[in-house]
């Protein structure tokens, strides 16, 4: 896949295909990014969980926070990247060792691999990057999660 450009119409299908978010790199501090994405997407209606070592058993964003994604309780549809770009590779291969695997790796503004794109893709996992789910709801109209029948 060509991740220099993505269609609209991609982006709004995989937004309304997902459910279950969890956000690794989620920030406690209300200042930060990953702290206010998590926290667009829970009240946009996706149920989302937050992933911070440091963090865990503590509330992100009134969120139920995990060390990492194989602790998270349920299935996970999509996995939103806030790490560095040298950290995908890891959070692509922790997530192909999920069971069931996610459909989705999105990572955030300014966060690309393409190695660890092409891994993910060869596993099946459709890979966004260098993207923010929270810029692209408001900018495609999408209406919140239960919202449209």
């Amino acid at each position: 896949m060509n991740h220099d450009h993505y269609d609209d119409a991609f982006i709004a299908d995989w937004l309304g295909k997902v459910r279950t978010i969890a956000v690794v790199g989620a920030s406690p501090n209300p200042a930060r990014p990953s702290h206010g994405v998590a926290r667009f997407l829970a009240l946009h209606g996706y149920k989302v969980f937050a992933i911070n070592p440091g963090q865990a058993g503590r509330d992100i964003a009134g969120l139920p926070t995990y060390a990492r994604l194989a602790d998270v309780p349920e299935p996970i549809d999509m996995v939103d990247v806030f790490r560095a770009p040298e950290y995908l590779a890891a959070v692509v291969k922790e997530t192909l060792a999920l069971s069931p695997v996610p459909k989705l790796i999105w990572s955030q503004l300014g966060v690309r691999d393409d190695t660890a794109a092409a891994t993910a893709e060869a596993a099946g996992v459709a890979m966004i990057m260098n993207r923010c789910p929270a810029i692209d709801i408001p900018r495609l109209r999408l209406p919140a999660i239960g919202s449209v029948k």
